[in-house]
């Protein structure tokens, strides 16, 4: 099983917890699951998020190939800037994975792919090469760089002190290359993250990574682990592939009942992968749709799980996708798929965990309105 770069670093220096994620052994936890959590929401913490792929995709048919297998229309993206998040589907739209790209120049871009689905994406970009006659190479840059992320309402500031104060100016998804940030040759640093919060994401060769994080420990900046960026991300309204979306019909709903927002889906463009069946969808009207739901506080700590029934009365109308115990609303939330005749903001539902029936209210994304 791989491990990411800094992996025994962080167990021997920063006394992680390593976990797997993704075929990946990660740092779980560092100081506490919920205490990492409140500090990105308060100040500023540190993810190493190495076991995410990043591709890159170079050739003269760069452009037309990212087209056909994404959802979004990538026509007016700049240079220097990243596109996304945005779908790529099957035949049966449903969702291969959703990912972020990263424009260089209209022949060269770089693609950042969920842990689970590097591989799989790997192997349908060849195909689809190989059948189309695309122009393009792929290479993969995984094992290549480390990719840290630091998020929080802080993270200007640990950027200013640590001598980049450059990155204030980058907006949300611009990025830059070939930088320093403090002693630290960076490849890449872009104004973006997955916790709901300002942020930046650097990628660093390993041992360039490895000064930078402890830099950001001699400037009180703490680590945290995927456990708290899973529960981050859950408040932020964001989706996880295997939990909201993935590939089996049988299993998800298409990718119109994720309600992704956010111009994952451009309408206007055509010639994608799995357009026809995820107009159809569209003209139909989605059966599921995604909706948060919040539990009442006398739940207590409980935490909803993937698979948990919603009910209305003694009708079963939804299933739990994600779950927690939000530390910063101080109550269970969770992710669900909820019956369209039936999911309408604010109407009181009831969510089972473990075989105990509790109230909850149907909610709009993000839980946690970013400051």
């Amino acid at each position: 099983m791989p491990k990411i770069q800094l992996l025994d670093f962080y167990v021997e220096k920063l006394g992680a917890e390593p976990g797997t994620f993704g075929d990946w052994e990660v740092p779980y936890r560092f100081s506490g699951a919920i205490e990492e959590h409140l500090e990105v929401r308060r100040r500023a913490a540190f993810f190493d998020v190495s076991h995410m792929g990043r591709l890159l995709v170079r050739g003269s048919d760069s452009f037309e190939f990212l087209q056909y297998v994404y959802t979004k229309d990538l026509g007016k993206v700049k240079a220097g800037f990243m596109s996304g998040p945005t779908l790529s589907l099957n035949q049966f739209a449903r969702v291969k994975d959703d990912e972020m790209l990263y424009k260089l120049s209209d022949e060269e871009w770089l693609i950042v792919t969920n842990a689970l689905a590097t591989e799989k994406m790997k192997s349908f970009f060849a195909s689809v090469k190989s059948e189309k006659g695309f122009k393009v190479e792929i290479s993969d840059l995984t094992n290549e760089y480390s990719m840290l992320a630091l998020q929080g309402p802080e993270s200007v500031r640990v950027m200013e002190a640590l001598g980049a104060g450059w990155a204030s100016g980058l907006r949300p998804l611009e990025f830059r290359q070939n930088e320093v940030i403090g002693n630290s040759s960076v490849y890449l640093v872009s104004r973006s993250g997955w916790t709901g919060e300002d942020g930046f994401e650097i990628w660093a060769r390993p041992a360039e990574a490895v000064k930078l994080v402890e830099q950001l420990v001699r400037l009180g900046v703490k680590p945290a682990g995927l456990i708290a960026r899973d529960t981050l991300r859950i408040e932020a309204g964001f989706v996880l592939g295997g939990n909201e979306y993935g590939e089996d019909p049988l299993k998800f709903p298409c990718a119109v009942g994720l309600r992704y927002g956010m111009g994952a889906i451009s309408w206007s463009k055509r010639g994608f992968v799995g357009e026809e069946a995820l107009r159809a969808c569209r003209r139909e009207g989605p059966r599921w749709v995604r909706y948060g739901l919040k539990l009442s506080k006398e739940a207590g700590r409980i935490v909803p799980r993937n698979g948990d029934a919603v009910y209305v009365e003694d009708v079963r109308v939804g299933w739990v996708t994600s779950g927690m115990y939000s530390p910063v609303l101080e109550r269970p939330i969770a992710q669900a798929y909820i019956d369209t005749r039936y999911a309408v903001l604010g109407e009181e539902v009831e969510v089972e965990v473990r075989g105990r029936r509790h109230e909850a209210k149907i909610a709009d994304f993000p839980f946690i309105a970013k400051k």
